[in-house]
């Protein structure tokens, strides 16, 4: 009987741990010491996007605002410089100037142009960017949905995050650059060794907007739910990740699961940085800084909510080579409520 009973628990804990979608953490692990206050290091942006440092222990920071599509140099002591506005970018809906990511004096850009979603790479010379150089073009661009980050992996390649742009099916044909984790080279070629043969690293998403990896050198994406649940994906090359046939978990082998949901409500995650043995997201809805710490394996510990509904939307999350966080708020992007002060950008000591 007590053998039967125990069975009888471990088959409803494993109903519980996928009902609705639901995915409960699997790590043991917990998140640490809290953070530390945040600090304000800049104010008065309007929607800063993304944020990427230049190389050395002390490099500036590189600032995207989508909507005015201004390319800012921020410096540790909130220093602002212009160094660019995007003429060719769009900004629409959610679209604009988008992901930014630095190799040496190279600096590429994501934005919505007036037909397609684009990647481009500039050289910076001084505080001016020159050289432009159309790397990827014809990503599908739309009101919603157009992804927009990039970073590069400890592989020397540069990832992009791309979005469905609200045509559900695109995200299922690996023949279109919609609803993908693309892979390429400094000039836009497909990086060796992509599973397809194309740009195309992985496939089947909604909307990514945050990439990070660990000290195992494991991918990690953040993505838009669309009524249930939001994710964070554990990335594999040539893998599909269900949407839209599934949203959070489901039981269909063909698409690989998430390692953690939340509720729309409490997440909508963009930006995400990897530091002190955790995944850090930011959320847009939700308003808050969630950890996830990491197990050994990649698997996800109970996440954990920081600094809810005190800065508003939070976008923006990239690790700085001196440990900290820089955090980026959302609240003047249409849909949130500007404090005084914001746009910010707020570095935040993980722990």
């Amino acid at each position: 009987m007590r053998k039967l009973l125990t069975i009888m628990l471990l088959a409803a804990l494993t109903a519980c741990s996928s009902r609705g979608g639901e995915v409960l953490p699997t790590a043991a692990v917990s998140a640490g010491s809290a953070p530390g206050a945040p600090r304000d290091v800049v104010t008065g942006l309007a929607v800063p996007w993304a944020i990427a440092f230049l190389p050395g222990p002390g490099g500036d920071a590189l600032v995207t605002e989508r909507d005015t599509a201004r390319v800012l140099r921020v410096s540790r002591a909130g220093e602002v410089k212009e160094l660019a506005k995007i003429e060719d970018a769009r900004p629409d809906g959610e679209g604009g100037l988008m992901g930014i990511a630095v190799k040496d004096e190279q600096i590429f850009l994501y934005y919505t142009a007036e037909l397609d979603n684009r990647i481009v790479r500039y050289r910076l010379a001084g505080d001016a960017l020159t050289d432009q150089q159309l790397l990827v073009q014809n990503i599908p661009k739309g009101g919603i949905h157009n992804g927009g980050r990039l970073a590069f992996g400890p592989d020397g390649y540069l990832y992009a995050t791309t979005g469905e742009v609200g045509d559900r099916d695109m995200a299922q044909q690996r023949d279109s650059l919609g609803g993908k984790i693309l892979r390429m080279t400094v000039d836009g070629a497909p990086a060796p060794g992509n599973p397809f043969g194309t740009l195309v690293y992985s496939y089947g998403h909604r909307n990514v907007q945050g990439l990070a990896w660990d000290d195992s050198n494991r991918l990690y994406a953040s993505e838009f739910g669309a009524n249930a649940y939001d994710e964070v994906n554990l990335i594999r090359a040539g893998a599909n990740y269900g949407w839209p046939e599934v949203e959070g978990r489901g039981d269909d082998q063909r698409y690989v699961n998430p390692i953690l949901t939340w509720s729309t409500a409490e997440a909508s995650p963009s930006g995400m940085a990897y530091a002190d043995g955790s995944l850090w997201v930011g959320a847009l809805r939700g308003a808050r800084l969630w950890q996830i710490p990491l197990g050994d394996d990649g698997s996800a510990g109970t996440p954990v909510s920081h600094f809810g509904d005190r800065y508003g939307r939070l976008r923006a999350v990239t690790a700085a080579a001196d440990g900290t966080l820089w955090v980026g708020t959302s609240n003047k992007d249409g849909r949130g409520s500007p404090n005084d002060g914001d746009d910010r950008i707020m570095a935040v000591t993980p722990s």
